[in-house]
């Protein structure tokens, strides 16, 4: 029982330990400027693995999110005046068209794996060469600004020198904790974690709550292109590298199990603090990019064995 409680803190205990010994190491890290650094770099990230979480905890896996990003990136750009556009500037209005059409884009990746019966690494992988198919044909293979001072407004204006993106982000977090422990398909979602059989029998909808799942992923990944496409003020197909290993990282690293039923949104909220602390931390120190890396990638597996012990170990669905 002690056990079970100390590796529930884990993350937690990891995150506190991380800033006592680089602000011992280099003091800048603790400055409030550094922080706010932080913070503004963790917004992104935080948003894109608030949405595959809910994919993760109910034991399955969406490899879409580059693709995914590059798609709303270019949806974004479609309706805007600028050399993609398609004749329709919605200016900020843009911005819904993006997320509802990353959305639905997600929709669509639960609907192939419930009703084709594909794996969701399969179906949520192919899925995502289709979302940087479709920015490369928006996009025409070339970088595309962001014509819209409303929408770069959104990564660049601050209030109490906060960046918006930040308490943007933390609103995504408190929407994604409500839906997780306030509503009946964030329970459904948990409980597929838990077993699908046993879920079945509770009267969960199986295919349905799947579905959603993707849903509300595609609607998270909408989100977080909008707010790097504000953030670098263009769009292109290359807009989403690394996010998949970045979202992915922090959402393990935080404590949730990527065979489902244990973790959630809080966990993830620590993971990206853990991964992107520690990022900020090797560079402030000066650790060389190759070695910061490896040391990134020994930080994901040892999370993933501490959150194997004492369980069977079984492949994602």
């Amino acid at each position: 029982m002690q056990l079970q409680s100390l590796q529930r803190w884990m993350p937690l205990i990891v995150l506190a330990g991380l800033c006592l010994v680089i602000g011992i190491i280099e003091p800048r890290f603790l400055t409030i400027d550094n922080l706010i650094r932080v913070a503004a770099s963790s917004a992104m990230p935080l948003v894109v693995a608030l949405g595959v979480t809910f994919v993760i905890v109910m034991g399955s896996i969406d490899l879409s999110i580059e693709g995914s990003l590059a798609f709303s990136a270019a949806v974004v750009v479609s309706f805007l005046s600028g050399p993609a556009g398609i004749g329709i500037d919605l200016g900020l209005f843009a911005v819904v068209v993006a997320i509802i059409s990353a959305a639905l884009f997600g929709a669509l990746i639960g609907y192939l794996h419930v009703q084709m019966q594909i794996p969701s690494f399969m179906a949520s992988l192919g899925m995502g060469f289709v979302g940087i198919g479709i920015a490369t044909l928006l996009l025409g293979g070339e970088r595309v600004p962001v014509d819209s001072e409303a929408i770069r407004a959104i990564a660049l204006s601050r209030f109490m020198n906060v960046p918006f993106s930040v308490y943007l982000a933390f609103a995504m977090f408190g929407l994604a904790w409500f839906i997780q422990n306030h509503t009946v398909l964030g329970r459904h979602i948990m409980a597929l974690g838990g077993g699908e059989e046993l879920a079945a029998q509770n009267g969960v909808n199986i295919k349905r709550t799947r579905i959603l799942a993707f849903t509300i992923a595609g609607f998270y990944f909408g989100t977080g292109a909008v707010l790097v496409s504000a953030k670098l003020g263009a769009a292109s197909t290359l807009i989403g590298n690394g996010q998949l290993f970045a979202a992915i990282s922090a959402v393990v690293v935080g404590g949730t199990a990527l065979t489902g039923g244990n973790g959630g949104v809080i966990n993830t909220l620590v993971g990206v603090a853990i991964v992107m602390v520690l990022s900020n931390g090797m560079i402030i120190i000066g650790l060389p990019t190759y070695l910061q890396q490896g040391v990134l990638g020994a930080a994901i597996i040892v999370a993933v064995l501490l959150n194997m012990h004492g369980r069977t170990p079984q492949l994602v669905k």
